[in-house]
C-alpha cells in the first residue's frame, strides 16, 4: 500500500482562521484555507485572519428556532381534497 506523503507546493495553506457574523456578534476560530486580508485579535490574545460571513448557525432562523413550521397535515389535506383520494 502506497504511503500518502504530503507534496510540497501543491497544497493550500491550512491554518487558523476566525469566522464572525456581524448580525449575531458571533465569532469563532477553526482551520481553514481561506485567507482575509483582515484580521483580529482573538480571546488567546494572538492576530488571526478574519472572515465575516452574512449568516452562521447564532443568526440562521432553523438553528436559532425562529423558522416558520410547515403545516405539512394541511398540506396533505388540501392536496386530497384537490385531487380526491386513490384509496
Amino acid at each position: 500500500m502506497k504511503d500518502t506523503v504530503r507534496k510540497p507546493g501543491i497544497h493550500p495553506a491550512y491554518g487558523p482562521v476566525v469566522f464572525r457574523d456581524k448580525a449575531a456578534d458571533f465569532a469563532f476560530r477553526t482551520r481553514s484555507t481561506a485567507t482575509s486580508d483582515k484580521a483580529v485579535e482573538w480571546e488567546d490574545g494572538n492576530t488571526y485572519p478574519v472572515i465575516d460571513v452574512e449568516i452562521s448557525s447564532q443568526s440562521h432562523p432553523f438553528y436559532t428556532g425562529t423558522a416558520p413550521v410547515l403545516d405539512t397535515a394541511g398540506r396533505v389535506e388540501r392536496f386530497q381534497r384537490r385531487y380526491g383520494s386513490t384509496a
